[in-house]
């Protein structure tokens, strides 16, 4: 299953206090990043986060879920209506995510 178009916007909508927040679609998802750094993505209309200490410290609820078959499970952000929630989640994981890799 794909993720869609509206789930994308209604999120971006969620995270639109966030000046750096941009995204990539690969493979009928979306990749997540905030101020260059993959936070997470959507996959199949969930917004999952990246399992770092910081992201399991902010949720008030964590499940882990797979983004696809065989991948590494992530956190599932369940909090979608409170825009206060969502960029304070971004905002207490960016700096604990790894830089992005330098291109070649």
């Amino acid at each position: 299953m794909t993720s869609s178009k509206d789930y994308l916007d209604f999120v971006l909508g969620q995270l639109s206090g966030l000046e750096e927040i941009r995204y990539r679609a690969m493979m009928g998802e979306y990749i997540l990043y905030y101020k260059d750094k993959i936070v997470g993505g959507i996959y199949d209309d969930r917004l999952l986060v990246k399992p770092v200490k910081s992201a399991l410290d902010y949720l008030s609820e964590v499940n882990y879920e797979e983004p696809y078959p065989g991948a590494k499970e992530m956190l599932l952000v369940d909090d979608l209506d409170n825009p206060d929630y969502l960029t304070g989640l971004f905002d207490a994981m960016v700096e604990e995510l790894p830089e992005p890799k330098k291109k070649k």
